[in-house]
């Protein structure tokens, strides 16, 4: 039965539903205006209810980052799943479970050492494994460098060894680094120029390469350009976060992740507020701390959801948060926050923070409180 926030125990993972939607929306809307396939990743919110409503809006099939999301994925029916992860060979007998039973998985690869695997692998169960090849866009983590001649090689042997490939793919994470309009401008155009060229190397040898992946919430939501491009996987975009708020692909109001926290306590002479939300709740991740504006542990909110301004949950403890004001002047925070208030504090990296929580708390327009549980493990 839906509850209300009034009756939640806390910390609490709250997601707004409608601010979720409108976001889903807008993703959804970029990518069929520019004609591109949008194919979310679920590692955001490892949450089939939140899935459902971006398969709903229109989104064809979905990006994962573990065998686990991909089953739980395929048991609620959908079939077209990417596991985007470069597949160490020990998780190949799971993979090639799930394509037994009808799952489309397609699977990805970064060297000639991890595609043999695959081909031998599939060669002695008689599987025609379908496989993408990452693109180094950026330097920022992994993936080939689009000169590099095992591209090539990749790819003829993907396809003499039996493999079907499906396309090249590339994530432009660097683009968490910028903070312009321009610079994320020139970066999603550097994502889709060189994923799109290490295609055109692959078709010119020959060989086929029908699709062209790329995929990061901030150059998704930037790109003047996406010519070439056959889908987007983006995901942070289903509830962004302080992180995408700093990047500016998102404003205050748009943010539809937070956690629920109760004022268990106070350090006057320190101007400490103590909540029951620390790291175990808000997750240890500092992404705002290497951006122009640091949001310590996250930004406070009220219980309703209006932004405390100068408000932030400057430390975490493993079950306390530290809340200070850097405009507290002459408030008498005992007064302002007594103890028992509840108050909202939005996550640097909704991903990270959703990872602490069994399960969401949805919230809906009219106020009730929807249960949704979440995906752990691996």
């Amino acid at each position: 039965m839906p509850a209300s926030i009034a009756s939640l125990d806390t910390p609490v993972a709250l997601i707004d539903m409608p601010r979720m939607q409108r976001n889903i929306q807008r993703m959804q809307q970029r990518m069929d205006n520019v004609g591109v396939r949008l194919r979310p990743h679920i590692k955001t919110s490892k949450c089939l209810p939140v899935v459902q409503a971006q398969m709903e809006a229109g989104a064809s099939g979905v990006t994962v980052s573990t065998l686990k999301e991909a089953q739980h994925c395929f048991a609620a029916g959908i079939q077209d799943i990417f596991y985007a992860v470069a597949i160490a060979p020990g998780k190949l007998p799971q993979a090639l479970a799930l394509r037994r039973n009808g799952c489309r998985l397609s699977l990805l690869t970064d060297s000639l050492a991890a595609a043999q695997a695959i081909i031998d692998f599939g060669q002695r169960h008689d599987e025609r494994f379908e496989v993408w090849i990452e693109i180094d866009c950026d330097g920022h983590r992994s993936g080939l460098r689009v000169e590099d001649d095992a591209l090539i090689e990749i790819a003829r042997r993907l396809n003499e060894g039996g493999m079907q490939l499906c396309g090249v793919m590339t994530h432009a994470g660097s683009s968490y680094e910028l903070d312009t309009p321009q610079a994320l401008q020139a970066l999603a155009e550097q994502e889709r120029h060189l994923c799109v060229s290490a295609a055109q190397r692959i078709r010119a040898a020959g060989l086929a390469c029908p699709q062209v992946s790329i995929g990061s919430t901030p150059t998704a939501l930037s790109a003047l350009n996406l010519e070439g491009v056959t889908e987007v996987r983006a995901g942070v975009y289903v509830f962004f976060d302080l992180v995408m708020h700093n990047i500016g692909v998102c404003r205050a109001d748009e943010l539809a992740l937070s956690v629920l926290t109760t004022v268990i306590g106070h350090q006057r002479d320190k101007g400490w507020i103590i909540t029951d939300a620390g790291w175990m709740a808000m997750s240890r991740d500092r992404g705002t701390q290497r951006q122009q504006r640091d949001f310590g542990y996250g930004q406070v909110c009220s219980e309703a959801g209006d932004w405390i301004e100068g408000a932030l949950l400057s430390s975490a403890n493993q079950e306390h948060g530290i809340i200070t004001l850097s405009k507290g002047g002459d408030i008498d925070i005992t007064e302002r926050f007594p103890i028992g208030s509840r108050l909202r504090i939005l996550p640097n990296h909704a991903c990270a923070t959703g990872a602490q929580f069994p399960d969401y708390r949805a919230c809906d327009a009219s106020g009730q409180v929807h249960t949704w549980s979440r995906l752990h493990g691996w």
